[in-house]
């Protein structure tokens, strides 16, 4: 006799879900756990290797047992543990930025760099130098979200300009145009100003002017910012179902919406403030994320915090691994694997209108 496959039954459904849930929330733990422990473990290489190999054994004595008259010292010190601590922060930042702009825009393809925050906020440093030189370094990032915020509404505006309102592809599109628009102004400033030397870093993108004074300051603002992550992530999960539904589950969407870009502004402005237009970090992570953790956004947050980080600190070695003494920008190397990653997401993001 023929077999005929049996519909699920309600309970079997329930009971696969949970099972699914439960090995989510387990892969989730993993990461966070095992994750930070090999991140300690790649910051500790990282902060040995450069233009000076220093050994292990230094590092250990350098925190520790801190010696002014030791160079070794004090390069671990001054230059590269400032170095790498700004770059795990960074990369959690933009992660967590991307994972919260894919999740409230429904927008695969939504990341910092490509919706215009990083090119706001970069066109904001320009004007920083070429016309208030004097600023100190929070009213450097105080502007950082100004220009983020700018750069947003920018691309917001042109996106919906036509009928059918700002689709995913016409915001990577309307992103695509503004970024340039900013960064072509950010350079013409520069040129004109005679600065460009100074926004150097910002430009291509680089962790090697971090220092002491900027982690102090960008530290309560990015630790903030993924708290406030962490706290919004279950309203986050509900709105990426989309709007209607989260509506008639009870959620808050304008509230979620208006805290959601808060904390992308603050994410993104706090790290172009220090590092410059490093892209396609928010692309990439948390897609990855929810391809290990699934969907539900109290895991990809704090999953997409730890692998941004990871990525960030490999990135910067390999800046300075490719080429010693000299070094690539960090925005080169992540380009390398983002552009690739962009093309397949337009992709199959085309296929399926």
């Amino acid at each position: 006799m023929r077999q005929t496959n049996k519909p699920a039954q309600p309970d079997q459904i329930k009971n696969r879900d949970q099972v699914r849930k439960k090995n989510h929330a387990w892969a989730a733990w993993l990461i966070i756990t095992l994750g930070s422990g090999l991140l300690i473990l790649l910051m500790a290489f990282s902060i040995t290797m450069g233009a000076a190999k220093i050994p292990l054994s230094s590092v250990w004595d350098a925190l520790f047992h801190f010696d002014a008259g030791n160079t070794h010292h004090l390069i671990v010190i001054d230059l590269r543990l400032p170095r790498v601590l700004a770059s795990a922060l960074v990369g959690g930042a933009f992660a967590v930025a991307g994972a919260i702009m894919q999740g409230t825009t429904r927008n695969p393809m939504a990341d910092s760099g490509l919706m215009g925050l990083n090119a706001g906020a970069g066109f904001a440093l320009s004007i920083c130098f070429a016309f208030l030189p004097d600023l100190s370094y929070m009213q450097i990032i105080l502007f950082s979200f100004a220009g983020a915020a700018l750069g947003a509404a920018l691309v917001n505006g042109v996106a919906s300009l036509r009928r059918g309102g700002a689709t995913p592809m016409r915001l990577v599109l309307a992103g695509a145009a503004v970024s340039a628009l900013l960064a072509a102004l950010s350079q013409g400033i520069a040129i004109y100003f005679d600065v460009a030397q100074d926004i150097m870093f910002w430009t291509t993108g680089s962790v090697a002017g971090s220092n002491w004074t900027q982690l102090k300051i960008m530290l309560p603002w990015i630790l903030g910012g993924l708290l406030g992550a962490i706290a919004l992530s279950r309203a986050i999960s509900l709105l990426s179902l989309g709007e209607e539904v989260a509506k008639g589950l009870g959620l808050n969407t304008t509230t979620v919406n208006a805290l959601s870009s808060l904390i992308v502004l603050i994410l993104a402005g706090a790290s172009v403030s220090v590092v410059g237009a490093v892209g396609f970090v928010g692309l990439i992570i948390p897609h990855l994320a929810r391809f290990l953790v699934g969907m539900d956004y109290r895991f990809i947050i704090p999953s997409s915090a730890v692998l941004g980080a990871l990525l960030m600190v490999l990135a910067d070695l390999g800046a300075r691994m490719l080429n010693p003494p000299f070094e690539t920008p960090v925005g080169a190397l992540t380009s390398l694997v983002g552009v690739p990653f962009f093309l397949y997401l337009a992709r199959r993001q085309r296929r399926a209108l």
